[in-house]
């Protein structure tokens, strides 16, 4: 330990403290290992990574990359955050020993570092079982939405599922639910954080995850819940006897996640016949070979596979699951022999348009609209609200992120309202309030009942979403982003944009567009508001700026949680009616130019654009 030895202050001393603890702590040998030889090679800069700052658990729990110290997913650090967690739940729930908790995990593995998904969801089960708390742990991995399903389902104090969902194959996360069935939402995260902190050493069982195998406080509820799920999908099949002739054909790609078994019996349960699956990527593979990066919001990279066999086996529609099966991608073959790909919006319009036709098919009373709700984020496409305003339902925004969506869900489901559907544009969907949460499995199986259903009246997807638009009004829109790793950039460019016109003038206008209203989720102002303060609830520690234009149009800037990018959604609404979508969208680039010339300023603050 020679290296470690060097008596320097502040920075060193810290990780030396941290190094020492981790040696004293870790019983996995491959990590353990691995601290043991970068302090015997004095790898400073390595070490720093490794122990730099501990994961921080917010209201998305933890992501990073897997492998050694207090700043990656390891045996230890998961052990560490679910004593805390466990901690936390005791405090919050008196019956939690009465009612228990549920963990999943999907495919993820990580044989250098010896972690894996399994592996942690297993010592997680550990803390709690250790703790007299039962535990249902799948026995075998399962898409995300199971997770706040079973919550729900059984009544459930909390859930963890762990997956890092479609981001690339070296990182895990630690996804968390609340008793009410949706993620947490602060100041959960900050008490959990907390409790963290003051829970480090491993609690004497923590390794023994052995112990769990002949504990009667563990459950395993793959059976039950399995088919639970499916009983429940099936009361959102509208037209089991057109699924049961259709001649669509589907392609369905799991992209090495853990999708495939699900949506096979997703069909089955809807009589459709069960999509032909991209052989290569139909199983779990935690190395995802045949992706760059395993996530179908890349759009075609990630399809190529699916085209090929869509064409072989004459099938037209494509549904694609990212990794953990909570998000969806949908394409579609035109008549040109061009596959087009819907962007999460696109699908968003389409499954609204469709979930809102079919309850009215059911529910002919219209006195039952005044209780009827569609949600979606404050960056994705207000399609819904056109929808809303001219059908009679009710229309909300929330704040980025199905947290938020879920959360407001249970409120109005528990005053007796009835939640549609809510989406978000990064191809996340809510067909199904069974699950407060995205869900991958349902979205597939109802949009192939949507395009067996237009098949019978001559209709494909892009005829039908064009007929949406053509009804309620064109919602053109273009996201994008810049990368940024410096933090102090980022806020520069924000507080030029707050104090653009001299000291606390936000800019009157972008280029030759006129602004006629904006939000400031940052601060916390509205202009639109008669107090100019915002009604949505607003954060400190993130960046977002709405501008709204003279023309329609309405731009976001923001921050990502999890990724190094300056983000931002534009769109341009019109009226219904007919106007011109070539028109609009010649007009919506003109605009998006202009923000990234005169908002974004990419040559000022040396900002990478988005690689194509």
């Amino acid at each position: 330990m020679a290296a470690a030895e060097d008596g320097g202050l502040g920075e060193n001393t810290r990780l030396d403290q941290e190094t020492a603890q981790w040696l004293r702590w870790d019983k996995n040998f491959l990590t353990l290992e691995a601290v043991k030889r970068l302090i015997a090679e004095g790898n400073k800069e390595e070490l720093g990574k490794c122990f730099g700052a501990r994961m921080e658990f917010g209201t998305a729990g933890l992501r990073a990359a897997m492998g050694p110290g207090i700043s990656r997913m390891n045996d230890l650090t998961i052990i560490q955050t679910t004593q805390g967690f466990c901690r936390y739940l005791e405090k919050q729930f008196s019956d939690l020993k009465q009612k228990g908790i549920v963990i999943s995990f999907d495919a993820r593995a990580h044989p250098s570092s010896g972690g894996s998904s399994r592996r942690f969801a297993r010592l997680a089960a550990t803390t709690f079982i250790s703790q007299g708390i039962p535990v249902y742990l799948f026995s075998d991995i399962t898409p995300t939405p199971f997770v706040p399903f079973t919550v729900s389902r059984l009544k459930l104090c909390a859930g963890i599922m762990i997956t890092a969902s479609h981001n690339p194959k070296q990182d895990n996360g630690y996804k968390v639910y609340w008793d009410n069935g949706a993620q947490i939402i602060s100041p959960h995260d900050k008490g959990i954080s907390q409790a963290i902190e003051e829970n480090l050493e491993p609690w004497p069982q923590a390794w023994d995850d052995s112990l769990i195998d002949s504990s009667p406080l563990l459950h395993n509820p793959s059976a039950s819940i399995n088919n639970d799920y499916f009983e429940d999908l099936k009361k959102y099949c509208f037209h089991r006897s057109v699924n049961r002739e259709t001649k669509v054909k589907f392609v369905h790609t799991s992209v090495h996640g853990v999708g495939h078994n699900f949506v096979q019996s997703a069909f089955k349960a809807f009589d459709l016949v069960p999509p032909e699956a991209v052989p290569e990527q139909k199983d779990p593979d935690p190395e995802f070979p045949t992706v760059k990066y395993p996530n179908p919001e890349e759009g075609k990279g990630v399809l190529t596979l699916s085209f090929a066999l869509a064409d072989k086996t004459k099938a037209r529609i494509v549904l694609a699951n990212d990794p953990d099966a909570d998000r969806l991608a949908v394409a579609e073959k035109q008549d040109s022999g061009e596959w087009r790909v819907f962007s999460g919006n696109e699908l968003g319009a389409l499954l609204g348009w469709w979930l809102f036709t079919s309850w009215k098919e059911k529910n002919q009373d219209r006195s039952a609209l005044k209780d009827t709700y569609m949600l979606s984020s404050t960056v994705s496409s207000k399609i819904l609200r056109a929808i809303a305003l001219k059908e009679g339902f009710h229309f909300e925004e929330t704040l980025t992120g199905f947290k938020w969506m879920g959360n407001r869900a249970k409120q109005l489901i528990d005053q007796g309202k009835t939640v549609l559907f809510a989406f978000e544009e990064a191809i996340g969907y809510m067909c199904c309030p069974f699950v407060l949460d995205k869900d991958g499995v349902s979205a597939a199986v109802i949009s192939a009942e949507l395009a067996s259903f237009l098949a019978t009246k001559n209709l494909s997807l892009s005829q039908q979403l064009k007929a949406i638009y053509v009804e309620y009004g064109y919602h053109i829109t273009k996201a994008s982003y810049f990368i940024c790793h410096d933090q102090d950039t980022i806020k520069k460019l924000f507080e030029n944009l707050r104090n653009y016109d001299g000291k606390n003038n936000y800019p009157k206008a972008c280029g030759k567009f006129e602004i006629s209203a904006i939000r400031d989720l940052t601060t916390g102002y509205d202009d639109s508001q008669p107090d100019k303060k915002a009604v949505l609830p607003t954060s400190k520690s993130s960046q977002m700026i709405t501008f709204t234009f003279a023309n329609g149009g309405v731009a976001t800037m923001r921050t990502s949680g999890t990724e190094p990018k300056i983000k931002y959604y534009a769109e341009l609404c019109a009226p219904p009616g007919n106007s011109d979508p070539e028109q609009l969208k010649k007009e919506l680039n003109e605009l998006v130019s202009a923000i990234e010339e005169h908002f974004f300023q990419p040559q000022k603050y040396n900002l990478q654009p988005k690689a194509d």
